[in-house]
Parts: C-alpha cells; sequence; structure tokens
C-alpha cells in the first residue's frame, strides 16, 4: 500500500535541454595493445570539445561496454556535471546498435556526433551550425575538410549545380589533406599520388537566391525600395567543401531519424549505411572549409609532435616501438582483434 503521495506531483517544471546534443560513442574494452592510449585520447577529446565550441551543448556519452577504469572515469565526469547524460552499455551493440538509440533518444533538436578519438579547435560547433542553418536541404556537415568518395556526395553536387556556385581545385590544402590520412595509418607516399588525382569542390551558397531562380534573385530592382533593403540586410554568403562522413558530423535530429534503423550484425561497417542513404535521399553533405576538428585515432602522438616520423628518437627506445616493426605488429593485433570481435 502506499504511503503519502510522491513529491514529484508538486514539481510543475523540468530543466529544459539544450537545443544541441554533443553525443560521443565510447569502445574501449581494456587498455593494452590497440587501446592502451585510449583512456588518455579520450580524456583530451572531451577537453577539447568544451573548451570553445562556440555555442552551448549537452554532451551525452554512450559507453558501449568499456572497460572498469574507463567506465569509472565517465561516471566521475558525469558526477561532476561534464557529462550530463551518460548510457552504460552493459553489452557492444555495435556502432549501428548506438547510433540506433543515439539518434533517438538525444534531447536535442540538432546531435553534433562524434567517435571519441577526436580533438577539437575553437568554433568547431559553432561553424558548422552555421552551414546546417544556411544551406538548404542539409543532412550533415562535417567540421573539416578532406577528401571523401564521390559517390557519397553526388546529390550535393547535382543541387549546387543548380542553386550555388561551384568551383573544382585543390581547395584543401596538402599539409592538411595529409596530417588526416597519416592519422589513419597512411604513408605520404602514398598520399601523394592520391592528392595528385583527386579533387575538392567549393560551394559557395548566396542565401539572397533563396526561394528564386537565379535569373530572378540577380536581376536589378529599383534602389532604395523597401524589398530590396531587407534583402541586401538578409543576405548571407557561406562556402563549404562538398562531402562529410560518419566519424564527426552534425544534423539535425529529425533528418537523422529518418534513416534508422541501422544494422547491428556486426560491431563495426554499418557506418556506410548513412553516408549512402543520406546521399540517396538528396540531402546535401558538406564540410566547414577549415580544419576544426582531428583523428587522434588510438594515440596522442599528434599531441605529441610524432605524426609521420618514422625515426627511434633514441637507442633506449624498445625494438617493439621501432615503426616498421609496430606497424606489423599492429597488423598482427588488428587481424586478431577482427576474428574475436567480428
Amino acid at each position: 500500500m502506499r504511503k503519502g503521495q510522491n513529491p514529484a506531483k508538486a514539481v510543475k517544471t523540468v530543466v529544459k535541454p539544450e537545443r544541441i546534443t554533443a553525443a560521443v560513442l565510447t569502445y574501449l574494452p581494456f587498455l593494452s595493445g590497440f587501446y592502451e592510449e585510449g583512456l588518455d585520447v579520450l580524456k583530451a577529446s572531451l577537453e577539447s570539445m568544451r573548451k570553445d565550441a562556440g555555442l552551448p551543448f549537452d554532451l551525452m556519452i554512450f559507453d558501449n561496454g568499456s572497460c572498469a577504469e574507463a567506465r569509472d572515469y565517465l561516471i566521475a565526469e558525469k558526477e561532476a556535471g561534464r557529462i550530463q547524460f551518460l548510457l552504460l552499455s552493459e553489452k557492444n551493440v555495435g556502432k549501428g546498435g548506438a547510433w540506433n538509440m543515439i539518434l533517438a533518444g538525444a534531447p536535442g533538436e540538432i546531435i553534433a556526433y562524434a567517435d571519441s578519438d577526436i580533438l577539437y579547435y575553437p568554433k568547431w560547433l559553432s561553424r558548422s551550425i552555421e552551414i546546417l542553418e544556411t544551406f538548404p536541404n542539409v543532412g550533415m556537415v562535417t567540421a573539416r575538410p578532406y577528401r571523401t568518395p564521390p559517390a557519397f556526395y553526388s546529390s550535393t553536387l547535382d543541387w549546387a549545380r543548380e542553386n550555388a556556385s561551384i568551383e573544382e581545385g585543390d581547395f584543401i590544402p596538402w599539409k592538411t589533406f595529409l596530417e588526416f590520412n597519416l592519422s589513419l595509418g597512411q604513408t605520404e607516399e602514398e598520399n601523394v599520388k592520391v592528392y595528385a588525382e583527386t579533387s575538392d569542390w567549393k560551394i559557395t551558397y548566396d542565401t539572397s537566391l533563396r526561394g528564386s531562380t537565379t535569373a530572378e534573385a540577380i536581376s536589378p530592382q529599383k534602389d532604395g525600395t523597401a524589398s530590396q533593403k531587407a534583402l541586401a540586410e538578409s543576405s548571407k554568403t557561406v562556402t563549404a567543401i562538398a562531402g562529410a562522413s560518419h566519424w564527426q558530423f552534425t544534423a539535425y535530429k529529425s533528418t537523422l531519424q529518418q534513416f534508422l534503423p541501422f544494422d547491428m550484425s556486426r560491431p563495426m561497417g554499418q557506418v556506410r549505411q548513412l553516408d549512402e542513404r543520406m546521399n540517396k535521399a538528396g540531402l546535401l553533405r558538406l564540410m566547414v572549409s577549415d580544419p576544426l576538428v582531428m583523428n587522434l585515432s588510438n594515440t596522442l602522438g599528434y599531441l605529441r609532435g610524432e605524426m609521420g616520423q618514422e625515426k627511434v628518437e633514441n637507442k633506449s627506445t624498445s625494438i617493439w616501438q621501432i615503426a616498421p616493426i609496430k606497424k606489423v605488429l599492429l597488423a598482427v593485433y588488428n587481424w586478431i582483434f577482427k576474428q574475436y570481435y567480428g
């Protein structure tokens, strides 16, 4: 039998979440081998995310069955008020399964998703939102320009040719292009060829063209009219690079929910489903023109200034840290991991 009345009934209001939810997916099953620096990478990522996003947000973490050390850190961050929403999954439901819950359950109108190994630079969020809210019919915005398969942004190019100014060229500087691909374990030698054989598409959109044909929008009107003055005051020109990626993106929650659910049959590999479905739906996939996020991968090597270095710093370095040997060992480790979890 109930004793008394629930005092919650007297509460007339609830705390309203921020308009934007920054959602991060974490998975650190152990802190050795490939994941040796994983917790340090996560800490660096979250610290940089909060530093100067340019806009307020709530932080939501979905942990996909990490080890006790990682979970303890996340719980401590939540108790300290630095994580607003923390979901601790006992099971690894894969990236697709995690997305199904994150994209359906995030409280914000806008979701800024990222993997847990991303380094953020000032205004990463505000610049992404600017593109999201200026271009029409945007599917997703990634806060770094890099070269993605054209097959995943063909609808973006089709739209731009009819509604914006579009240019093809090398708009992503070589250094920006290279540092990202080095973070994926690629070599400078192989990237020289890729950079020479590919290009970027820069799209410049003038909001004064919205809702009009190009000819109508640029046709002269009588000087001093109220309509022309209002148009001039409201017009805005924003530039973006065609393409986007699933490792970091900002999008409207209502847009992302159109593509649920994602396959849960494997731990990884479903991310291309979002790329394909969004492009097929005719939505724009865009990137900011400056690098405002960076992939750290599984080490803090980028922050230590080790990116691309192949030499051993001193003779006392362990033989296992010599680049060619380490590369072979990591390849074997990754193969074993794939057999176990795949």
